[in-house]
């Protein structure tokens, strides 16, 4: 067993690295390197009390292939969303058909929602808008709803992933529960009078006399 602190801040290092952009020289690499974990570990150590003690660094080796499956997958992911995205900016009259769907999850601890969530969100076309921990399954706002599975179909791959890294319960031979379209009468109805918020309500009918007051004007005019 290891102190999770310190491979957090070696993970920190490592971060560190590839975000700040480090030639691919030696003594650029080792710089690099020193300055992450000069930050990363004194910060893991003050943040400890926020997660285990320790951890199984044999388990991480045994997950490391799924690791890299997760980012493979969720990279190449990315590259066609941003794809998609970008042609529907660049072709107008391509149709848009947001909608809100409730995507029921296998991953239970806090770690793997979160990775999943932050997964969904950094995808181009895909939100994460919220969490419901009764039915343990995320609100997902997706810029085309046509055909959700489709939208769902690599989160649930990820899962699979994630199921492993994370030593969840569940299994990837586990069949997902059905999405769900959220709300299920969408779109909704026009709001009435009586539905209004009291400050839409001044608004509306503060509206309403500006446009009465203005035909008057108008009528008087002629």
């Amino acid at each position: 067993m290891t102190r999770r602190w310190v491979v957090a801040g070696l993970a920190f290092a490592v971060l560190w690295v590839f975000v700040t952009g480090a030639a691919l020289t030696a003594q650029s690499l080792l710089t690099h390197t020193i300055v992450g974990l000069a930050v990363g570990l004194p910060v893991a150590f003050l943040f400890r009390r926020f997660y285990g003690e320790e951890v199984d660094l044999a388990g991480t080796v045994t997950d490391f292939p799924y690791v890299v499956l997760y980012v493979a997958v969720f990279a190449k992911e990315v590259v066609v969303a941003n794809l998609d995205v970008t042609y529907r900016v660049l072709a107008p009259g391509m149709p848009l058909r947001p909608q809100v769907i409730l995507v029921p999850l296998r991953v239970e601890s806090d770690l793997g929602v979160t990775t999943i969530a932050n997964s969904i969100t950094i995808t181009p076309g895909t939100i994460a808008l919220d969490h419901d921990p009764e039915e343990n399954a995320l609100y997902v706002h997706i810029i085309d709803g046509r055909d959700p599975e489709a939208v769902v179909e690599p989160i649930y791959q990820w899962e699979d992933y994630a199921l492993e890294i994370f030593d969840e319960e569940a299994s990837p031979d586990d069949e997902p529960r059905d999405i769900r379209i959220h709300p299920p009468d969408y779109p909704p109805e026009p709001k009435t009078m009586t539905e209004r918020h009291p400050y839409e309500q001044q608004l509306w009918e503060t509206t309403e006399q500006d446009t009465a007051d203005g035909k008057r004007g108008d009528d008087d005019g002629n």
